[in-house]
């Protein structure tokens, strides 16, 4: 089972829409998928049409209550979802109650190993013992970035953090929200970003097909796959599946009676 968190401290940055588009691409590649919406919000959870109630939230997050009792399908085959619940907000505190309280969300997820192929963590825009969590708990970090002078500062913060703390995940950037119109936008694309992190080279657009999923309550790659937004997020799910090991399909079984 592979991890990954769709991360950025901050907020508005296309983080959710990349998640549940990443999520649903998974799964219809038949990788057996959950999405667990970690914040308080619930934006994921209500895109995939799921009352954002968790019954036993603080039971589970304490550890007494297994994960696996509180998953719901979706709509889709192959994809699951942990919902968000408003007791979220004070998730800090609930893992603070623990044992080793950063690897609390490790331990939780790790039963469910046999069950998933793939775990997508839909994060808080947050630096906090959540995000600690998270960054112990993936095996990459996916952080969606707009180009904008404030989003480097950011993507700088979030990679001064991890290399104070010896953090190793490997940080995946793409730039989210691309506007082309926008001379900031296109000269930031071109520059050379932080050496610390991979920036891939697909980019989502600024698009109106996006801003649909609010009224679809769908995956754009569900409802409009083939519009600019949905070839763009099937390019970085392509590519996250070439830099992160485990995500790409089986080969076919080598036929030894086959002739050479």
């Amino acid at each position: 089972m592979k991890i990954l968190g769709v991360y950025n401290i901050k907020g508005g940055v296309g983080k959710t829409a990349a998640a549940v588009n990443i999520g649903h691409l998974a799964a219809s590649s038949g990788l057996r998928t959950l999405i667990w919406d970690l914040d308080p919000q619930a934006a994921a959870t209500f895109y995939l049409r799921v009352k954002p109630k968790v019954k036993g939230s603080t039971k589970m997050l304490r550890g007494k209550l297994d994960l696996d009792g509180v998953l719901k399908g979706s709509d889709y085959p192959n994809l699951d979802l942990l919902p968000s619940d408003f007791s979220y907000r004070n998730m800090d505190l609930l893992l603070g109650e623990n044992k080793k309280p950063v690897m609390q969300l490790l331990r939780l997820l790790r039963p469910l190993a046999e069950q998933y192929d793939l775990v997508v963590l839909d994060c808080p825009p947050s630096i906090s013992l959540v995000s600690e969590n998270i960054f112990r708990a993936a095996d990459a970090l996916l952080l969606p970035t707009i180009p904008t002078t404030l989003s480097l500062r950011t993507m700088q913060q979030l990679l001064d953090f991890m290399e104070g703390h010896e953090l190793m995940t490997p940080v995946y950037a793409f730039y989210s929200m691309v506007d082309r119109r926008k001379r900031m936008h296109q000269d930031i694309v071109a520059t050379p970003a932080d050496p610390r992190c991979t920036v891939l080279e697909t980019h989502i657009p600024y698009a109106s097909e996006v801003e649909r999923m609010g009224l679809e309550r769908r995956p754009v790659t569900a409802f409009a796959r083939s519009s600019p937004a949905g070839r763009a997020y099937q390019a970085l799910w392509d590519e996250i599946r070439k830099h992160v090991a485990g995500l790409l399909p089986l080969p076919p079984s080598f036929d030894l009676s086959a002739p050479f």
